[in-house]
């Protein structure tokens, strides 16, 4: 996500850092800059022009120009309001003090909607909830067919809303309550209609559905490869409805982020989540100063450490990064971790949580897709004891028995060695370290 809009805002970094002194001519080259990259990632015109009024008046205060690192000023200031574009601080859903909390889903067809609510409902189970999924659907009944496919795929309960009870939709939502607070579910997950377009019937029903049900949270679902018809769709409900929060999906596929830079703006309602993948746990807290650090590329080392400590198995890190710091670090033990990488995500994931500069600059032309990694795995297991524990055994005659054995050409045996020496080199000197070790020793 946003690698078009990070490798521009980049450039401008770069430039600005160049500068010896911030004067109103260069400021004004970084302001161009910033501007074209903005708009170029599809954000808003109207938040664009804002941001910018504010970066200018912030980077050509007297005290900035004057200060001993004008160039570290100006690049904060850039990190600060972009942040507050993107709402500032991560705002956690609204559970009711009297249970059941009821999250109503809305938004258009093709958003990601459903799918959203098993996601959703996944990451309740997180905090020890017990969700209930239901969709309400007065002109598409067989609408809850996918649902109930999700629900079933993640074990959770569903409730079934026949075309009887769809007959007196207002008896049906109250029959609904009745049975979510009876039967201690918390929270309700509503799945409402969606259309290819804003109707006024859409919006009748949902009104019918929002004053029955009275949520704790309604919750719109936008699809961010759309751009700014994400936004204007989610400003119509805003207006029509009235929403609280908002999840964005499909982040992970729109390299422009423009709707997620403008949708806070525009409807004044903050991002929740954002889904990052079609599994069921590819949904993520969204952080307005986390995101806003990764489209600076300074990295999001936070979120890496709270993954690894959601995925990754806490003893079987704890001596992966003991052996490191004693440079006892093996070829089993780095097949042992690229198991645990896997279980966090796609390599490439993981590595745009990481500073694009520093001492993770090499690592970004470490080529290691998810395929790539499954193969390392095969060689490794094709390997010896001996081989794993001392790879300078492995001449010529060992590895083409290794890649016979893998189902791997020779070339790709020579690759896992050098990266792995490469690898070795890196983490050792990186904070890939840190991050295994800050994994809880108890789970």
């Amino acid at each position: 996500m946003f690698e078009q809009l990070s490798a521009r805002l980049e450039k401008v970094l770069k430039f600005v850092r160049g500068e010896g002194t911030i004067t109103e001519k260069n400021m004004a080259e970084a302001l161009r800059m910033i501007r074209l990259a903005l708009l170029e990632a599809d954000v808003n015109y109207k938040v664009v022009k804002e941001l910018i009024e504010k970066i200018q008046s912030k980077a050509l205060d007297q005290k900035v120009m004057d200060s001993l690192t004008p160039a570290q000023q100006v690049i904060k200031i850039l990190r600060d309001e972009l942040t507050a574009v993107l709402g500032q601080e991560a705002k956690p859903l609204r559970f009711s003090g009297q249970p059941p909390s009821i999250f109503m889903m809305v938004g258009l067809q093709g958003s990601g909607k459903t799918t959203s609510c098993g996601k959703l409902a996944k990451w309740c189970l997180t905090l020890q909830k017990n969700p209930l999924l239901v969709s309400f659907d007065l002109k598409r009944p067989a609408a809850q067919d996918q649902l109930q496919m999700i629900a079933g795929q993640l074990g959770l309960p569903f409730y079934e809303m026949s075309r009887e009870k769809m007959a007196s939709p207002q008896k049906a939502l109250k029959d609904l309550i009745t049975h979510t607070r009876n039967r201690g579910y918390d929270p309700l997950i509503v799945d409402t209609a969606g259309r290819l377009h804003i109707d006024e019937d859409l919006m009748t029903e949902l009104r019918l559905v929002k004053d029955a049900l009275q949520p704790s949270e309604i919750i719109y679902v936008g699809d961010a490869m759309t751009g700014q018809d994400a936004v204007r769709s989610a400003q119509a409900f805003e207006e029509k409805i009235g929403l609280t929060s908002v999840i964005l999906t499909k982040l992970d596929g729109d390299a422009r982020g423009g709707a997620a830079l403008s949708i806070v703006t525009v409807t004044g309602k903050p991002i929740t989540f954002v889904g990052t993948g079609e599994k069921y746990d590819k949904l993520e807290v969204f952080h307005p100063d986390r995101m806003a650090s990764r489209i600076l590329g300074m990295g999001d080392i936070l979120s890496l450490i709270e993954k690894a400590e959601q995925e990754a198995d806490g003893k079987e890190a704890e001596e992966i990064a003991r052996k490191l710091s004693q440079e006892e670090f093996t070829l089993e033990d780095f097949r042992k971790q690229l198991r645990q990488i896997r279980k966090m995500g796609s390599f490439s994931q993981i590595l745009k949580h990481l500073p694009s500069g520093g001492m993770f600059k090499n690592l970004a032309g470490v080529d290691m897709d998810d395929r790539k990694i499954l193969h390392f795995e095969a060689m490794i297991g094709s390997m010896t004891p001996r081989e794993r524990e001392d790879p300078r055994i492995i001449d010529g005659r060992r590895r083409l028995r290794i890649a016979k054995g893998s189902g791997r050409p020779v070339f790709e045996v020579n690759q896992l060695l050098k990266q792995f020496l490469e690898m070795k080199r890196m983490m050792k000197k990186s904070q890939f370290k840190k991050i295994i070790s800050s994994i809880p020793r108890s789970r």
